[in-house]
């Protein structure tokens, strides 16, 4: 196993010295402290739950909108017939377009955007680059919004800072929820909107504890342990 570099020992060293309960706002001021990469690295939370997602009743996905957005820059594809392209450009989309962009993806194996926005009316068309689309998580979906007449609305909602997220087939869900060059108080904030939502979604099939554990680090830093108590009363 490779060691670790000084950053990162100094930084888990920096956690370790902490005493007692690390709430949501310590996790936030940590993340922040323990961020000594030469780039903005983004602060990602996971949540282990307690539920088997292979079984279909308990699987999570959602959607959520962080009220500081995500730190990133989001290229939005729309795919949609011409009456609605205009609309799509018009709300900030990066490319517009339908049989271009088809063809693109297909033969040249395309895929510099971050999210894929169709009409109902062309999903018979996209869905037949499943297998381009699919493993990457591009794939548009009803249930997230991509799929949908107000083109509009869903650009201007990805691009002020709504992230998708699923569960993973080990019963955790990873997701980046901002920058570390954020406030701590952008990074609580933004943690509370999407630990909310995860919440929300508890499957009725889920036995036992749901939230067992929640994690937050930053991309080169060591994981910070959110207290589970703490956090399940902050999130009631």
């Amino acid at each position: 196993m490779p060691k670790k570099g000084k950053r990162f020992r100094k930084a888990h060293d920096a956690v370790k010295e902490v005493n007692g309960v690390i709430n949501l706002q310590l996790a936030a001021d940590l993340v922040k402290q323990t961020a000594t990469a030469k780039f903005d690295e983004s602060v990602d939370i996971d949540v282990r739950l307690g539920v088997d997602p292979r079984h279909a009743d308990q699987q999570v996905r959602g959607t959520v909108a962080l009220p500081h957005g995500t730190g990133k820059t989001v290229r939005v594809l729309v795919l949609a017939s011409e009456g609605k392209q205009a609309e799509a450009r018009e709300a900030g989309a990066d490319h517009v377009g339908l049989d271009d962009y088809l063809e693109k993806i297909q033969k040249d194996g395309w895929l510099e955007f971050d999210v894929l926005v169709a009409t109902p009316d062309v999903m018979a068309k996209v869905g037949k680059l499943g297998r381009f689309l699919g493993p990457r998580g591009l794939m548009p979906n009803p249930k997230s919004g991509t799929v949908t007449m107000d083109v509009a609305h869903a650009v201007h909602e990805v691009k002020a800072g709504k992230i998708d997220f699923r569960v993973d087939k080990f019963g955790n869900l990873h997701c980046s929820i901002g920058k570390a060059s954020f406030t701590p108080e952008q990074i609580v904030d933004n943690a509370t909107s999407f630990l909310k939502e995860v919440l929300r979604l508890r499957p009725a099939a889920a036995k036992g504890v749901y939230m067992r554990s929640v994690t937050m680090s930053t991309t080169m830093g060591p994981g910070i342990a959110v207290d589970k108590n703490e956090l399940l009363n902050r999130l009631r």
